[in-house]
């Protein structure tokens, strides 16, 4: 029988190392959020004692509940001229208030000497006194050691006694990790199996985990030896692999792989049909593109073009599928045929209470719709809201609120050493009655959005009640240049939920305008039409 298997993302500390990935404050509770309804059971979400940042996200977490995850603040063993009493790093563990907490401590014998420059002796003991210090003070301890079978090839006697320091510390889990990324997978198992003979030994029981990175294109295929044949109980890796250099272990990929092919009991399994979307919602909350061949949730995972592929997948998916697409989320995709998306469409439908079934004469209408916006660069994943009107206009159920006749927007750089005046003026209709107005604004968007906001609140006074949360752009064509056509994604809020919507086009105001008509379309669809 399998055991049972946790799940620990790193995504919000280890994963913000990768190059150009960046979250903010809120990005990261979003993505907190994301991977606890997921069922991932430990997110990582800092190391409270390296930044101010990290301090006010573990802080605005304390009054945020997560239904399943725990949430792990991530430190490093005290300073060797500090007490655990004095030191500031365990005091800022401590003061995030989270329910787990990871350390990481050094196992390879030149670490200790070029990094820490303390001696052997000297090494040991920090473990054992960090962790015995935190031990009474949080509910679940991990140690994360660091470069360890770097550290165990050059000096196994040394690796295996950081990690029985650990142990006498009162570590929970040893999480076994191949920092630099160098390990290949026939090296792993018997370094893990030499790991869990010792304590054996010894008569001292163990719970281990892994965690890999994924410099040698191994971290996957390593966290599932470890899993399958040295049966860590433990795995962490970060949502898309995102992490320093060449990332780490890819959860999106680990995971299906431990619920489909390895049969492993976790959280995960009751949710996994979220994977494609929290791994599209990851992205585009750091604002990066999507990588259509990556397995199990990019687009061209369960893609299929033509000729023999087609026509044998067609008949049985499984000639050319190693899973089910919507049992991840995703979708089959026949490249020649209206089919793409059928059942996607058809799921939301069900989703927002509306009547379409597989032979209504509109389901092609809405097909041929997204594939002609998909192809001018609109993406629904992170605008859901943008997608359900545009069904709802294909299905006649669209309310016009009102209607646009024209904008301006003028920015006026009367000073350089001054920031420009922005201002925005909107000509629209509501009922038939003719509104003109203006609004100053920090930058276009912001005048623009006042503007229209200005405009309809004396109709719609729900309206007072949103704001815009979030925008992101995203250039879709670099090699244009300024010609370069772009996506904005906007999130707005109210007091009950928040929604997504998009636009897009070459001009970066009018597809701001875009994503702004339809957040507004939305409250008002929501509020006045339920």
């Amino acid at each position: 029988m399998a055991h049972a298997v946790e799940l620990y993302d790193t995504t919000l500390r280890d994963g913000t190392q990768a190059e150009n990935f960046n979250l903010s404050v809120e990005d990261k509770i979003r993505i907190t959020v994301a991977l606890d309804k997921l069922g991932i059971d430990y997110i990582e979400g800092g190391w409270p004692g390296s930044n101010p940042m990290s301090v006010e996200y573990f802080n605005k977490m304390q009054s945020i509940k997560l239904n399943h995850a725990k949430l792990a603040a991530f430190g490093s063993t005290r300073h060797l001229k500090n007490s655990p009493e004095d030191d500031p790093n365990l005091q800022a563990l401590i003061a995030a208030k989270t329910p787990a907490i990871t350390i990481f401590g050094k196992s390879w014998d030149i670490h200790v000497h070029e990094a820490l420059r303390i001696e052997l002796e000297d090494n040991l003991r920090i473990i054992r006194e960090t962790l015995a210090y935190l031990r009474p003070r949080v509910d679940h301890l991990f140690y994360d050691a660091e470069h360890f079978f770097d550290g165990f090839k050059h000096n196994e006697e040394y690796a295996l006694l950081t990690l029985e320091s650990a142990i006498e510390g009162g570590a929970e889990t040893l999480v076994l990790c191949d920092t630099n990324g160098g390990t290949l997978p026939h090296e792993l198992s018997p370094i893990i199996h030499r790991v869990q003979h010792y304590f054996a030994d010894k008569d001292i029981k163990v719970t281990l985990g892994i965690h890999a990175h994924n410099d040698s294109e191994s971290a996957v295929a390593n966290s599932l030896l470890a899993v399958a044949d040295a049966k860590v109980n433990q795995v962490q890796g970060t949502i898309n692999g995102f992490g320093e250099r060449c990332g780490n272990a890819n959860l999106t990929s680990i995971i299906p792989a431990l619920v489909f092919k390895l049969g492993m009991e976790c959280e995960v399994r009751k949710h996994i049909d979220r994977l494609y979307s929290t791994s599209r919602y990851v992205n585009e909350l750091a604002n990066l593109p999507h990588n259509r061949y990556q397995p199990y949730v990019g687009e061209s995972a369960f893609a299929h073009k033509g000729g023999i592929h087609v026509s044998a997948v067609k008949h049985n998916p499984l000639t050319y599928e190693h899973i089910q697409p919507d049992r991840v989320g995703n979708i089959r995709r026949i490249l020649i045929s209206d089919q793409s998306g059928r059942s996607n469409i058809l799921h939301k439908a069900k989703q927002w209470n509306l009547k379409l079934s597989p032979d209504d004469p509109v389901l092609p209408t809405i097909i041929a719709k997204l594939k002609e916006l998909e192809n001018l660069g609109y993406q629904y994943e992170g605008a859901e809201a943008s997608f359900e009107l545009l069904m709802r206009k294909a299905l006649g159920l669209k309310r016009n609120y009102f209607e646009f006749e024209s904008f301006r927007v003028m920015n006026h750089k009367y000073r350089m050493d001054k920031p420009p005046l922005t201002e925005a003026t909107i000509r629209l209709f509501v009922g038939g009655r003719e509104v003109h107005t203006a609004a100053m604004g920090d930058g276009p968007v912001n005048a623009l959005d006042t503007a229209i906001r200005k405009a309809l609140t004396r109709f719609y006074p729900c309206l007072e009640k949103m704001e815009l949360a979030d925008y992101k752009v995203r250039v879709l064509s670099g090699e244009k240049g300024t010609e370069a056509r772009v996506r904005v994604l906007v999130e707005s809020r109210d007091e009950q939920c928040t929604w997504g919507t998009v636009g897009v086009s070459v001009n970066i105001i009018e597809a701001s305008w875009q994503a702004l008509v339809d957040s507004i379309n939305y409250k008002l669809l929501k509020d006045l039409d339920p």
